[in-house]
């Protein structure tokens, strides 16, 4: 490559860093709201069989999170930055399954339902125990998150998706949803322990 051609690449990389560098200065502290979304469930019975003294509940996860960015015109573009984060966490569903053998309206069937509530009720405590832990993370999260440069107004959209898959993976927020998993199957499995059988033998 001639000599020229290179020092004027290398210009214009320092160029670059430096109007990129301008944006630091544009950052803002983020405001953070995290909502629990309502839930509903849903109660069904599988044809197949399943294991009598037990159903099954499956938990729709919601894991949503809206970007509030702070678009400021310098020279030769604009910064992106974050200025809040309205995310939505928690579940939205529960997929409750009995067995077929269970009739609706039954002693077994209601004392299978009984059980999986107890599940319900241990998924939604994960969330409500996890709050600040949830909000901590999501805050130091979008605390270091650096506003990011761009030359036009159609690079906005790309940017505020990359402020927002810069959050949704930054170390604090996987850790933190690596332990609401554990401690939803740490729970659950607890409450399988601890029950005897006992409401559903008397129904047998």
């Amino acid at each position: 490559m001639p000599r020229f051609n290179f020092i004027t690449l290398l210009a214009c990389f320092f160029s670059s860093v430096a109007i990129a560098n301008d944006c630091v200065s544009y950052k803002m502290t983020p405001k953070i709201t995290i909502l629990t979304p309502s839930w509903t469930k849903e109660v069904v019975q599988p044809l197949e069989p399943m294991d009598l003294w037990h159903g099954n509940v499956i938990a729709t996860m919601v894991d949503n999170y809206d970007i509030v960015a702070d678009i400021t015109s310098i020279e030769d573009g604009f910064c992106v930055g974050v200025k809040q984060v309205d995310a939505e966490i928690g579940y939205s569903n529960f997929l409750v399954q009995v067995d077929i053998r269970h009739i609706p309206n039954t002693c077994s069937y209601d004392a299978v339902l009984l059980h999986e509530d107890q599940h319900i009720r241990e998924y939604l405590s994960v969330i409500d125990d996890f709050k600040v832990g949830l909000h901590n993370a999501l805050y130091s999260a979008a605390d270091s998150v650096m506003p990011i440069f761009v030359s036009n107004t159609d690079e906005i959209d790309d940017a505020i998706e990359q402020l927002n898959n810069k959050i949704q993976t930054h170390p604090e927020m996987v850790i933190i949803k690596q332990k609401i998993k554990a401690e939803e199957e740490i729970r659950n499995k607890r409450i399988d322990k601890n029950d005897s059988g006992a409401a559903l033998k008397k129904c047998i």
